[in-house]
């Protein structure tokens, strides 16, 4: 396994630009607002070739205003828990505070490697204030500048020197990536918990509780691909917040990222309050577009069907019609009535996103289409346009492509319209599973 290194302090010291700098990328939100970062934040840093895992964490703060102060100080602890290295960072400007005496505290209490950042060393003149923090008792503290890169590598080599010896992981960048996407408070992260048993994000009743987008490496019962729960996605109307906006772009960044979209949707805000059914609100079929727009593979979630009054075989059938009908014409794709609190059918989740996988992969010999679809057209040939004839004599898979891509070679490609695309279309899917994943059809001048 990689080495573990966990950025931890107080609000607003710069931990997540310094997880940023140090995993070369944007996933952390980055605001002046105390209390942005609420989740553990998972990335992969590299220092002098060798690779380590870095975790963003919660400010610590105790008897403040924040309602969700418990949960990211648990959060705080997990991650000191699970981490090799522990780096505290602290400002300059501030000095000393009541809190950085806490974490020190805690720190100490751990028995972990420690490694004292002070961070916002902008001038010369601040690396002298910056002898202060040796009242902390954790060593030599390295003076830092997250925002413009001053003093990281002295850190990281400093970091580096105190990782135990592990023998080097397999690259983990080619595993399959699951973004669990949806509304906001649709059971995202409760779903994520569920399946990794443990409260590796924090959940509440209030929406908007997840801002970045959290990646996890599941490795569990032969299976091994990244689960990424992101932002709830709201309509634009109603993000008032910067960081709201931040996590809303994250997320649709997660989906760009991922491979297989399992969609979210709230059971419970599919009825009224006579319990009639209504079906889907718009908002899951922007979110819907959103997917599709990337071609990414899809499993549908319908979550909290415990709570749900009537499950009939009636009720599950119109809501199944219901969901294909407002996602039409791409109807091909896997739907799954779980409930992320009782665990129900939380795994066959898994295992469909995991089969929606290998479906996106899959290569259809030439032989075999050419057998299949040949005689198929020749009995059901294009509609003849302006007096003319199409045929089409040949069609291959395209190699390499991002999603199963076909071409047929006709003589007057022009002249093929969409609905006779959509019979190609359908009758490669009634032959070949490719459940979940988007086709790409082409038609192309023999």
């Amino acid at each position: 396994m990689a080495n573990i290194l966990a950025i931890v302090g107080r609000p607003n010291v710069g931990k997540s630009t310094l997880f940023n700098r140090l995993t070369k990328s944007r996933r952390a939100i980055v605001s002046e607002q105390a209390g942005t970062t609420r989740d553990r934040q998972y990335g992969r840093s590299e220092w002098n070739g060798k690779e380590f895992s870095v975790i963003d964490t919660g400010g610590w703060v105790v008897n403040s205003d924040d309602i969700f102060e418990g949960e990211i100080n648990r959060q705080v602890n997990l991650a000191i828990r699970e981490a090799d290295v522990v780096l505290l960072v602290v400002d300059v400007n501030e000095g000393v505070t009541q809190f950085d005496t806490e974490v020190a505290h805690l720190l100490r209490q751990a028995g972990k490697p420690v490694v004292l950042a002070v961070n916002k060393v902008d001038t010369f003149a601040d690396q002298y204030a910056a002898a202060e923090f040796f009242g902390l008792g954790l060593g030599e503290p390295f003076i830092l500048s997250a925002m413009n890169g001053l003093g990281t590598g002295e850190l990281l080599d400093e970091i580096l020197s105190k990782f135990p010896e592990r023998a080097d992981d397999e690259p983990l960048d080619d595993l399959p990536r699951f973004a669990i996407v949806g509304r906001p408070n649709a059971g995202k992260s409760s779903l994520l918990n569920a399946l990794i048993g443990e409260e590796r994000t924090v959940v509440t009743d209030i929406a908007g509780t997840t801002r970045d987008s959290i990646y996890t490496h599941y490795n569990k019962f032969g299976k091994d691909f990244y689960l990424v729960d992101t932002a709830g996605i709201r309509k634009k109307a109603k993000v008032t917040e910067d960081l709201e906006y931040y996590s809303v772009v994250r997320s649709i960044r997660a989906i760009e990222n991922s491979d297989v979209c399992i969609l979210m949707i709230d059971a419970t805000r599919c009825f009224d309050e006579r319990n009639f059914f209504v079906g889907m609100a718009a908002q899951d079929l922007s979110i819907f577009s959103i997917i599709q727009k990337n071609k990414k593979g899809l499993v549908v979630c319908v979550n909290k069907w415990d709570l749900v009054e009537s499950k009939t075989t009636a009720d599950i059938k119109q809501f199944e019609g219901s969901i294909r009908e407002r996602l039409a014409p791409f109807t091909d794709f896997p739907i799954i009535f779980t409930s992320a609190v009782t665990k129900q059918r939380i795994f066959k989740v898994m295992e469909t996103a995991l089969h929606v996988y290998e479906n996106k992969q899959r290569k259809v010999p030439t032989a075999k289409l050419n057998e299949f679809f040949l005689p198929l057209i020749e009995n059901y040939p294009p509609p003849a346009t302006k007096g003319k004839y199409i045929k089409i004599k040949y069609c291959t898979q395209l190699p390499d492509t991002q999603v199963p891509s076909f071409v047929f070679f006709a003589n007057l490609p022009q002249y093929v319209k969409e609905p006779y695309r959509r019979f190609l279309e359908n009758k490669l899917r009634a032959n070949w599973d490719f459940s979940g994943t988007p086709i790409n059809l082409f038609i192309r001048q023999k």
